[in-house]
C-alpha cells in the first residue's frame, strides 16, 4: 500500500511538474528581482530593449548631460566598461555591458555628452522626457546618477554602485 501511494504521488508530481519547477523571479527593483524591461530609442531613433543584452552582466545606468555628479561618475563607468567588458563570468555570462538611460530633454546635449565623456558602449537610450521619463518612472528614480547591476538572466544582483563599489561587485561575478 505504501509503495502504491508513493508511485501515485510521483505520477501526480510528474504530471503537474510541481516537483521540479523553480519559482520564476518576481519583477521588481530589489536585489533578487527580475529587472523591469526597458525599451527606448537611441540617438539614431533605433529602439533598444534591455532584454536584448540578456546573457551579459549589465549595468543599467541612469544619468543626464546636465547632471554634474553623473558626469563626474562617468569616468568610473568607462573604466569599468573597458576593464570588465570582455572578461569571463560565472554562469556563462558573455561579458559586461551598459544600458545607459539618459534623463535629458535635449538630444544635442545628450549626444555631445556621450562623445565628450567617451561613453563608447552602444546601448544609449532616452525618451527625452527629463524627470518624466518612462524609464525613470519604471525604476522609481528620484536622483541621478543611480544604477542597477543585473546578471545574465536579468536578475538584479546589486544597485547604487559608484566608484570602486562597481568594480568590487563585478569582481564577485568573475569566473575563477
Amino acid at each position: 500500500m505504501k509503495k502504491t501511494l508513493f508511485i501515485v504521488a510521483i505520477a501526480i508530481a510528474s504530471a503537474t511538474g510541481s516537483y521540479a519547477q523553480t519559482p520564476k523571479p518576481v519583477e521588481g527593483l530589489e536585489i533578487g528581482n527580475l529587472a523591469p524591461e526597458l525599451k527606448f530609442k537611441n540617438p539614431d531613433g533605433k529602439e533598444i530593449a534591455l532584454s536584448s543584452l540578456r546573457g551579459k552582466i549589465v549595468l543599467i545606468d541612469f544619468w543626464a548631460s546636465w547632471c554634474m555628479p553623473c558626469r563626474m561618475e562617468n569616468p568610473n563607468v568607462v573604466t569599468a566598461y573597458n576593464k570588465y567588458g570582455n572578461l569571463k563570468y560565472k554562469n556563462g555570462a558573455k561579458g559586461f555591458d551598459i544600458y545607459s538611460v539618459s534623463l535629458d530633454r535635449d538630444q544635442t546635449n545628450w549626444v555631445k555628452a556621450i562623445e565628450q565623456d567617451k561613453l563608447v558602449w552602444k546601448s544609449h537610450v532616452s525618451d527625452l522626457k527629463f524627470w518624466q521619463s518612462e524609464a525613470a518612472k519604471a525604476y522609481q528614480v528620484q536622483a541621478i546618477p543611480t544604477n542597477w547591476l543585473i546578471n545574465e538572466k536579468g536578475i538584479i544582483v546589486a544597485k547604487s554602485l559608484r566608484g570602486p563599489a562597481l568594480d568590487a561587485e563585478l569582481d564577485k561575478l568573475l569566473a575563477n
